[in-house]
């Protein structure tokens, strides 16, 4: 029996049900798997008192300790977030909150290996619980854990360090394997772990009915991320401008969601764009099945799930050159990649718009990304440490 413990403060919880649901699925694969068990770990980052009163922190301060999510066992230990400084002490007040509750939670479940499932602040102190416990460590690469983390001067030398130490590491992409190498971590120990979509519910559907069932008519985009700079809605949403008669819907929460509707405004689209704010993934196939086209000019990715999403919904794809983007657009038929400027997305977009590529040809570039797939290396790759650890 393989004991995993699956260490991720990027994991979702009641009041944030899409946050980190890629992990969640992960994981969720992982304890599925012949011979292995698995406990979570879900450390809540939160300020000193009295800041954690503000109402922003109320929600995740109210989190249960510990509770059976999806048939998990996870706990969430509160860890001490101080803002301003940068993230320079995460790891250490992380290290504080795990330790106890990691010495306890041996007695009863001698866990075999420590998988770290993004990068920062969770990698560093894997690492460190690996040493106390004598115990192989993981630590996936996933997006802006190390184009951010592994390159701001306050949490540069914890993210190489741990990069350096951890027995294993998984990349979510050959790209941001490239990455991790030019760091300096050691290519030798980094594993290309490619995301899953799950094949049976984001499917082809009629995309006529599932237009009209929304209340659209004429060509149709989608864009599905967080309002956030790095996602690049503004660039989608002023290309609309060379998009005559399609309409943009856009599936995400965050703060520039007042920006882009001024955006919109300004650009002369707003009747053509519909912030829909956080939609649950459940709901996301038939929004990504009833599109034409899913454009997203992110700044920069690992491997975004929604690019593979979409592709197993027969959308083709209009995406920056960011992280893993040249292993999903394999050719025409999967998208095209272009430049992150407004005039290139106008012209990716029409360019697919007018191809009009046939659903089962995209449908099959997302194939080889299974959750099974996805299981099978990642519980292959565990054993391996364990089994190398053991030899030594």
């Amino acid at each position: 029996m393989l004991r995993v413990l699956t260490l991720s403060s990027l994991f979702p919880d009641e009041t944030r049900p899409n946050f980190g649901v890629f992990v969640e699925r992960q994981t969720l694969g992982l304890a599925a798997a012949e011979d292995v068990t698995v406990r979570v770990v879900a450390p809540v980052g939160l300020p000193p008192w009295p800041l954690r009163r503000h109402r922003h922190y109320r929600a995740p301060a109210s989190l249960p300790r510990a509770e059976t999510w999806k048939g998990l066992h996870v706990v969430r230990p509160r860890f001490t977030t101080w803002p301003g400084t940068k993230g320079r002490f995460h790891v250490a007040a992380l290290i504080r909150a795990l330790a106890p509750l990691l010495d306890d939670m041996r007695r009863d479940f001698p866990f075999d290996v420590i998988d770290a499932s993004f990068f920062f602040p969770d990698g560093p102190a894997a690492l460190a619980m690996g040493r106390r416990y004598d115990v192989p460590v993981s630590i996936k690469a996933r997006g802006a854990d190390i184009p951010f983390w592994g390159t701001q001067p306050a949490t540069r030398a914890s993210v190489l360090a741990a990069g350096q130490g951890a027995d294993g590491l998984l990349a979510v992409s050959g790209a941001m394997r490239d990455d991790m190498v030019a760091l300096g971590m050691p290519g030798d120990r980094i594993r290309v772990h490619h995301t899953g979509v799950d094949l049976e519910r984001f499917a082809p559907v009629d995309r006529a009915a599932a237009k009209a069932s929304i209340g659209v008519d004429g060509p149709l985009i989608i864009s599905v991320g967080a309002l956030i700079p790095r996602k690049g809605h503004d660039i989608v949403v002023e290309a609309m401008q060379h998009v005559p008669g399609a309409t943009l819907l856009i599936a995400g929460s965050g703060p520039e969601h007042a920006a882009l509707e001024e955006v919109a405004r300004h650009a002369g689209v707003a009747a053509r764009v519909r912030l829909l704010g956080s939609v649950p993934h459940a709901d996301l196939p038939a929004l990504i099945a009833a599109a034409d086209v899913m454009a997203l000019a992110s700044s920069s990715e690992g491997l975004a799930n929604a690019w593979v999403e979409a592709l197993a919904c027969g959308t083709p794809i209009v995406i920056t050159a960011a992280g893993g983007a040249g292993e999903v657009v394999t050719d025409a038929s999967a998208g095209r990649i272009v430049a992150r400027t407004p005039a290139a997305f106008a012209e990716g977009i029409n360019d697919l718009l007018a191809a009009s590529m046939p659903v089962d040809e995209v449908r099959e570039h997302a194939a080889r990304f299974t959750w099974a797939a996805n299981t099978a290396a990642l519980r292959d790759h565990l054993l391996g440490l364990v089994a190398s650890r053991r030899r030594r």
